[in-house]
This record gives C-alpha cells, sequence and structure tokens, in this order.
C-alpha cells in the first residue's frame, strides 16, 4: 500500500442545492458539510422501503467507522469531516476514528428539528 499519500485538491459537490466543500493539502483531507441535515441525509443510506422487514445486524460485520480509519492509516492522510465548519470526526489519526462532542450535540438537537 502507498505510504504518505500527498494531495492538493479543493472541489465543491452540489446536493440537492447544498455545497459539499472537499479540500486537500499535503495529507490532510477535510469535507465540510454545510449543515447537520445534509450530513445526516449522506449519511442515512439508500431510502428504505417502509414495507421491507427489517433485517436483524450481523455481529460478524465489520464497523465502516474502523475501516475508514484503517485505509486512512495505511494512506498515511488524515480525514477531518466537518459539519458547518466544527470538526466531527477525524480518521487517520489513531488506532480508532475521534468522534468529537460537536458530533455528539448535533446528532442529539437534530431529533429536535423538524
Amino acid at each position: 500500500m502507498a505510504k504518505g499519500l500527498e494531495i492538493d485538491a479543493q472541489l465543491v459537490i452540489t446536493l440537492d442545492g447544498d455545497d459539499i466543500k472537499i479540500a486537500g493539502v499535503g495529507s490532510y483531507l477535510i469535507v465540510n458539510f454545510p449543515s447537520q441535515r445534509v450530513f445526516d441525509k449522506i449519511t442515512s443510506g439508500p431510502p428504505k422501503d417502509p414495507n421491507a422487514p427489517k433485517k436483524p445486524k450481523d455481529p460478524n460485520a465489520p464497523d465502516p467507522l474502523q475501516q475508514l480509519n484503517d485505509l486512512a492509516l495505511r494512506l498515511g492522510l488524515v480525514l477531518d469531516m466537518r459539519v458547518a465548519n466544527k470538526t466531527h470526526v477525524t480518521f487517520g489519526t489513531g488506532s480508532s476514528a475521534k468522534i468529537s462532542l460537536n458530533a455528539v450535540l448535533g446528532k442529539i438537537g437534530s431529533f429536535f428539528r423538524g
């Protein structure tokens, strides 16, 4: 696998009128979502069929956050995911992803929004 991947990029992705900004310099990559609503929409996965039976979670399934952290470590990258310019999760800085207090408070606050 690559060691010390270097990047230099800026990208803006527009999704339903919301701009998601991605910037990277050296081994540091930032993904900034404009709001908790946009972050929740993207991280919720594909739309679910309300009539489909619920599938039990496989206890042996790999943790996607851990997989992303392991990939960032292998590539020598730090991935900083932000919501409204506040860090929520950082990957590639240790043995597991670091979830910030901003992420916890943002998720709690999103339960009370309509």
